[in-house]
């Protein structure tokens, strides 16, 4: 039976928006699992908008689900419209823009808060016990709205590999269980069907990344 899975993006592109790497992998695998796709953005203004070549926000503003449609290629639906009930799973792809356009974590670190929009979807998933996938800084959102859950963003020990251990080592004092993993390896939560894997948190080469979504992705599916 051919999985419906629900993406939701954050922008496009990764100091302000969705990982593009990241995003662009998870649609391989699951298409090559033969799954069907629909991707969702929240229609909010972003953050701020950064310039990628000089990594610092300018003063225009731009607006999240018309930034993400860049990834879609313009197939993209407002987050308000998901139907949990007509998926069999969610996978949120990392970057900057969770921190700052699903939740403020970029801002307020381990006192943030996540958008009641993304909120509500993640906890209709996890009531309609149907799997999730989140990469990178992503499984924050799942940090936040399933206490107590079971995720990775890598490894809790800061080094030049792993510069955003700091991560892990908040979201094990805010109550989530925080294991360590390489980038090839994903965390299975069994109880609350959950999967994580750290992409580019870690400094990897870019094919490793994408072998480890493949893992996630493989496990979502899995579970779905």
């Amino acid at each position: 039976m051919v999985k419906r899975v629900a993406v939701i993006l954050s922008g496009c592109g990764v100091y302000d928006g969705t990982e593009v790497h990241e995003a662009s992998a998870v649609m391989v695998h699951l298409s090559r699992a033969g799954a069907k796709v629909q991707m969702f953005a929240p229609d909010i203004e972003m953050m701020h908008v950064v310039n990628h070549c000089e990594g610092q926000p300018g003063t225009d503003t731009r607006n999240v689900l018309q930034e993400s449609a860049r990834i879609a290629r313009g197939d993209i639906t407002d987050l308000a419209k998901l139907d949990v009930s007509a998926f069999d799973a969610l996978v949120i792809p990392g970057g900057f823009g969770v921190a700052k356009n699903l939740s403020d974590w970029a801002t307020k670190g381990k006192d943030y808060s996540i958008t009641p929009e993304i909120e509500k979807v993640i906890k209709g998933f996890h009531q309609a016990k149907k799997p999730m996938g989140m990469c990178c800084i992503s499984p924050v959102l799942a940090a936040k709205a399933i206490p107590g859950c079971e995720i990775t963003v890598g490894h809790d020990c800061e080094c030049e590999k792993w510069p955003y251990a700091q991560v892990a080592v908040t979201m094990a004092e805010l109550g989530s269980k925080h294991l360590n993993k390489n980038v090839g390896e994903v965390h299975v939560d069994s109880k609350n069907k959950l999967v994580t894997t750290s992409a580019f948190m870690c400094n990897a080469p870019i094919h490793e990344i994408f072998d480890g979504l493949g893992v996630m992705i493989k496990e979502v599916l899995k579970l779905a």
